[in-house]
């Protein structure tokens, strides 16, 4: 038996964790640098503020609803995601986190006797501990899992956030009322084609006179989605992957940026986020990727991504290596872009070896004592917090320049911001 544990609307929820006077309010977090509408509390869903909207199109209607809007937190929410899934490790050390918010558990070989109880035994310690809400979808299979889990938030009136699929009748009644969209999988270009194909709800996907055309249209993935529905498991948990096959930091900007030095203090501190993360996983990369990317509705005529690699002769995870090259790929960019007005930019490394593995040249090779460099900036950012130790090429101040007007404290991960508590 699998289960699907999702928080629910977990980004307000992690808001209302720390201020409770928002319970029964609308909230709505926002995208990086204040952009789009990414989260929404079921008073703001109930209120038709569309999920994705740019917050300025619907900021009258924020207003005039006194709606809470809150910048995106992603370290608070990172924080109170890990704490959930390890309160869920505790039921079953099966488990597979699939998002930041939803985690697939497996209990085969478990003696449990009542999988309705044991959701809610799963939500109410999740909420107690925690307190954010969950909802858990029992079945036998991941995908009907994901069924069973849309039906328990559905109708939570009904099942307490909890539903289990475990009779051949539940599984038809519920992919009866499953439309083909909300099928896991199933996105807007598939969707058009499925319903052109006289494929309505999950039943329909299921049907054996289908079986050819979603075979054509999705191939082995289709067939065992369908094998899924069908109740018969293909999908097992993935194992967790201990290292990234590449490591990508890009960012919008609050405001579009033409300035070559600009541009450098931003390339060069993606550059250095991106060493920090190949020294965790003890890892060194051989190419280095850098990309800019312009507005596509102000150049309609132009090309509006620009991207250049560039592979180095050893392998590094050296802060002041990778910077210098993404620098350097840089200025070859702007050289024949000059003027262009550039939104986004981000570094990626790729091309991995193991730390340990490392080959070392006989005619080429960087400076040896980078090692203990990097080391002791490892160091002193883990003791002191926040990126303190930085190139001179990077802004000091600043880690992230985006623009986060509504940012709540990070009350879990800052000692500075630890939430206070007045007792008289």
């Amino acid at each position: 038996m699998y289960a699907l544990v999702d928080c629910n609307n977990f980004y307000a929820s992690c808001e209302r964790v720390f201020q409770p006077n928002l319970n029964g309010k609308p909230v709505v977090i926002l995208s990086n640098n204040d952009g789009c509408i990414i989260s929404r509390s079921n008073e703001a869903k109930a209120l038709g503020i569309p999920m994705g909207a740019p917050e300025f199109k619907v900021r009258q209607e924020l207003k005039q609803h006194n709606v809470q809007v809150f910048s995106s937190n992603y370290a608070l929410y990172g924080d109170l995601s890990n704490r959930v899934m390890k309160i869920l490790e505790g039921f079953t050390p099966n488990l597979e986190v699939y998002s930041i918010d939803e985690a697939f558990l497996n209990f085969d070989g478990m003696p449990v006797s009542d999988f309705h109880d044991y959701g809610l035994q799963m939500k109410r310690r999740v909420q107690k501990w925690v307190g954010i809400p969950v909802c858990v979808g029992f079945a036998a299979t991941k995908a009907l899992s994901k069924v069973a889990n849309k039906i328990a938030k559905k109708y939570q009136d009904r099942t307490y956030g909890v539903y289990v699929i475990d009779t051949e009748e539940k599984r038809i009644k519920a992919l009866k009322w499953t439309k083909i969209e909300d099928v896991w999988g199933i996105g807007h270009r598939l969707k058009k084609k499925m319903i052109a194909h006289n494929i309505h709800t999950a039943f329909d996907f299921t049907k054996p006179q289908h079986e050819f055309f979603i075979r054509k249209e999705m191939g082995v993935l289709g067939m065992r989605l369908k094998y899924e529905l069908e109740g018969k498991s293909v999908l097992d948990l993935e194992p967790i992957k201990e290292q990234k096959k590449s490591i990508a930091t890009t960012r919008s900007f609050p405001k579009q940026i033409t300035d070559l030095d600009a541009l450098r203090e931003r390339v060069a501190t993606f550059a250095a986020v991106c060493a920090e993360k190949l020294r965790k996983q003890k890892s060194c990369c051989h190419t280095i990727i850098v990309m800019l990317v312009v507005d596509r509705h102000k150049y309609e005529n132009q090309k509006y991504y620009y991207n250049r690699a560039i592979t180095l002769p050893y392998a590094t995870n050296s802060t002041l290596t990778i910077a210098n090259a993404a620098t350097a790929i840089l200025k070859e960019l702007h050289a024949g872009n000059e003027g262009l007005h550039f939104k986004k930019a981000g570094v990626i490394v790729t091309q991995f070896i193991d730390e340990d593995k490392k080959q070392f040249q006989l005619f080429e090779e960087e400076n040896p004592k980078h090692l203990a460099l990097m080391k002791a900036m490892d160091s002193l950012n883990t003791k002191i917090g926040n990126r303190k130790v930085k190139l001179a090429s990077q802004d000091l101040k600043v880690t992230w320049n985006m623009k986060q007007n509504h940012l709540s404290p990070n009350y879990t991960t800052n000692f500075k911001e630890l939430l206070e508590i007045k007792c008289q």
